[in-house]
């Protein structure tokens, strides 16, 4: 904590026009609506505020922690001790890039699906609905209805462990199945740029509002969630499982296992960290019990 007190200082006066947040509520920053206060939190606007304050912290010893829209993030209920770092500004842009487009690292992809919509550009209708950020979804390769980022990126910006500016094709990104490059290394995604196909306006939009349609129908959007909480199992289904054990409903304080769709946990409303993580382990080990089968959180956890 002494040390993001010096961070913080150093950061003022090396930077004024840098925002700085100090105890900054996480629950405010997470689509799980949890989540104790960040010690301290920077909302760089610019590439130079960015490079700035990454590398100030790591001159002091401290790690940031990169937040994207928090859509795949459970925040304890303490809150996080340490530097917290969430682009906004230049990094909320969309410009045209060749053949397609570049989206700054803190575009939410359901605003750059109506982009590429606009434009006629096809082959991301898929994340139209998925709630995260363009840098996030590179992060983990984000996806959903038999689609993932992966198919789509052509290159990818980012900070790397120096503070350095690094520009990297999608062939080095080491895409795979919910992971990147990037999944394991301490960078700071900026921008991407997209390489997509001419299509039909009117058929794109129309496959958007199907995936929606379907969506809406099977996931429990009217709560706050985290999304899918457990990664699939080779060769098994989290929710299909789950529900097999007849653990639909299963409540612990605020926390649901959505009676809607079973790979997903939702906030009914005053959930605690402390509540989801407990509801977690009754389900892990009611399904290892009653299945033989071994869940994994895909859900990641900040303490």
């Amino acid at each position: 904590m002494e040390r993001v007190k010096k961070l913080r200082q150093l950061l003022a006066e090396r930077d004024p026009l840098l925002e700085l947040r100090a105890d900054e509520p996480m629950s405010r920053h997470t689509t799980f609506r949890i989540g104790g206060p960040a010690a301290l939190m920077a909302l760089p606007k610019t590439g130079g505020e960015a490079e700035a304050a990454v590398k100030a912290a790591r001159e002091l010893g401290v790690e940031p922690f990169f937040l994207g829209n928090g859509s795949n993030l459970l925040v304890a209920d303490r809150g996080y001790p340490g530097f917290v770092v969430k682009l906004g500004g230049e990094f909320e842009e969309i410009r045209e890039a060749g053949c397609g487009l570049e989206a700054g690292s803190a575009v939410l992809l359901s605003r750059l699906s109506n982009a590429l919509l606009e434009r006629g550009l096809t082959g991301m209708e898929f994340a139209s609905g998925i709630p995260g950020s363009v840098g996030g979804a590179v992060m983990m390769n984000a996806g959903a209805y038999g689609g993932e980022i992966a198919q789509a990126v052509e290159e990818v910006t980012f900070l790397d462990e120096a503070g350095e500016i690094c520009t990297i094709s999608a062939a080095e990104c080491g895409f795979g199945y919910r992971k990147s490059v990037f999944s394991h290394r301490r960078c700071l995604i900026l921008r991407a740029r997209f390489r997509l196909e001419q299509g039909d306006p009117a058929s794109i939009r129309a496959r958007m509002d199907e995936l929606n349609a379907q969506r809406r129908a099977k996931q429990p959007l009217e709560y706050p969630s985290a999304g899918s909480m457990f990664k699939r199992p080779p060769g098994h289904f989290a929710a299909a499982l789950i529900d097999q054990c007849g653990l639909k409903g299963l409540t612990v304080g605020g926390a649901q296992v959505s009676e809607k769709h079973a790979g997903f946990v939702v906030n009914r409303g005053g959930a605690a960290c402390a509540d989801v993580l407990e509801l977690v382990r009754q389900v892990k080990e009611a399904v290892l019990r009653q299945t033989g089968v071994e869940l994994e959180m895909e859900v990641r956890v900040l303490k």
